[in-house]
This record gives structure tokens, sequence and C-alpha cells, in this order.
């Protein structure tokens, strides 16, 4: 995220949530705190708790409690990345070496059930039932979401809905609990966080679909990783999906797997680029942020509404 769409006191409160997440993942054995260190420096768009912190604009809005619900959740997304890594046994995560490439599986697996524990420990410093109620179905949904997306792998067959509901478990259902629990932990009313929540939601739609987009569309540099990995992996994204719909390219994505060269790569990213299917994708993000951009309509007319809106449309124009 892009912190100059954010006014100088936000950014004052996102530095408390680096330093927070800084102390979060410190530990007395070493090997754990290497593992968890090198995850943090690999950076990420901390869109989390930007949309914590923003959404608790529109209740009662304290920054010593509000970072408990910040940090926790940040560090939610950063364990289900290590677990992915393992699942996609990924040797890049944003252009650094992973923490199973750098070490093993079992270290892997280690470190992320480390930073979750450390999450939990953040919210046990909310006492409201509602936010613990809401953040443990998230957790739970989560984890369905890892194991759909390795029932999914090379499931060529699978259609729009199989799809739909991976990118929600994987990515929009966090988002949209981002900006839930931003306003409940702030005292927000009832009305009020279930908008922001719905807003989450179609935001984290459309931002997944647009990743998924850029792993077509984008550069190793700006990816991280090679353009097309998450094909290569066996990953099937929407792009993927539309591309399948011309029977000849259909026949050349059925043939790929691990094994699958980066020059084969090459030429059949080349042609699912030129068949449409991007475009038709980019159309499906651009319904859920409109969808979003309405829900945002609804809410009261707070200065932190706009960068609301500024993020969506950022969001939904980013190029890596």
């Amino acid at each position: 995220m892009k912190l100059t769409l954010l006014n100088s006191t936000l950014k004052a409160d996102f530095d408390i949530i680096e330093k927070e997440m800084e102390l979060a993942i410190q530990s007395e054995i070493e090997l754990l705190q290497k593992a968890s260190v090198q995850l943090l420096k690999a950076g990420g768009k901390r869109i989390r708790p930007v949309f914590v912190l923003l959404s608790a604009k529109f209740g009662s809005y304290n920054i010593h409690t509000i970072k408990n619900t910040a940090v926790a959740l940040e560090l939610i997304h950063m364990a289900s990345l290590v677990h992915d890594d393992v699942i996609d046994d990924a040797e890049l995560r944003r252009g650094k070496p992973t923490i199973n490439y750098t070490w093993n599986d079992r270290i892997a697996m280690y470190t992320g059930d480390y930073i979750l524990g450390s999450s939990l420990e953040y919210m046990t410093n909310i006492h409201n039932s509602l936010a613990h109620q809401i953040l443990s179905n998230a957790i739970i949904e989560v984890c369905k979401g890892e194991m759909d997306q390795i029932k999914d792998k090379y499931r060529f067959n699978q259609n729009l809905r199989d799809y739909l509901r991976r990118i929600k478990r994987k990515t929009a259902l966090l988002i949209a609990v981002s900006c839930e629990l931003g306003a409940v932990t702030a005292g927000a009313d009832e009305k009020t966080h279930r908008l922001l929540y719905k807003f989450g939601y179609f935001i984290g739609m459309s931002y997944q679909i647009i990743d998924d987009i850029l792993d077509f569309t984008g550069t190793e540099k700006e990816l991280g990783k090679p353009a097309g990995e998450d094909l290569r992996q066996g990953n099937i994204t929407l792009p993927v999906l539309y591309a399948m719909q011309d029977e000849k390219l259909k026949s050349r994505v059925l043939k790929v797997n691990e094994g699958t060269t980066k020059e084969e790569m090459v030429g059949l990213i080349s042609a699912i680029k030129d068949s449409g299917a991007i475009d038709k994708a980019y159309s499906v993000s651009r319904m859920y942020l409109k969808k979003a951009i309405h829900v945002l309509d609804k809410l009261p007319p707070i200065k932190a509404k706009k960068t609301l809106r500024d993020i969506a449309f950022y969001i939904g124009k980013r190029k890596y």
C-alpha cells in the first residue's frame, strides 16, 4: 500500500503498527526468530492494518486499542503466507527466499504456527466477545481455503463458483474482517460494521482477481516470481478459466504441470493474453469494485471514507 494515500496522522499510527509487529515476532529461540524476521522483512502492502485503522475511524478511535486488532490480523495473514509457500513448494516470496526454501518445510510450518499464536495473544487485549467470535470464524474459513487450494491443484475442470469460493477464503475474508473488526473494536454500531464487512469483501475479491491477472501481465521483477508461476503450480485462476473457453488453448493449458519449462510458459502466457481472457477477468474485478463503492456510499461522511475510496481505486488500477 502506498502510504501517500494516507494522511500524516494515520501514517504515524501505521508506524506504531510496524513497531508492534517487530515486537510480536520476538523469540528466545534463535532459529524461530531468524525465520520470523525474514518473513517480516520481505515486506508487503500491509493493507489489512490500513483497513483496520480506517474502519476504526467510524467509532471511538484509540490507536492503543486498535493496534492489537491490526497487528493480529496482519500476523494471521503472514502465517497463512508461510503455509501457502509450503503447499506450493515456493522458493520466492516477493522476490526473496521463502522460509521453507531457506530452511525446510518443518521449520516453515512451526514458524507459521508461532506467528499465528502471537496474533491470538494480541487479540486477548481486546475485551469484546463479538470480535473474538468474528476472528475465530475467520481463521476456520481461512483454513478451509488452504484445503481448497490443495484440493483444487491442477483440477482443470473446476468452475467459476469454485474459484470465487476459494479466493473469498484465501484473500477477501481477511480484508472483510479487517474492516469489520476495526469498526467493532472501536465500538461502531452494528449497521456500520456490517457495511464495512461488505465493503472489505468486495474490495478483497477485486484485489485477488487483480493479483491473478498480474501473474500473467506482470514481469518477474514486479511479481517477485516468474510470470505464470501460479498456473505452473496448478492454481487455476480466473484468466485461466476464461482462456480455457477456447478449446485449442484449453488443450495447451491441460498439459501444464510442475515440469513445464519457463520457455513453454512464455508461449502459453502470450496466448492467454491474446485470448481476451485478461479483459474478461478485469471486467469481473471492476464489478466487485463498483459494488464496494456502492456500499461505501451508505457509510457516514467522515474523512476516512474518502481515503477508503481512494484505496479502492488504487487497488483497481494497480499494476503490481
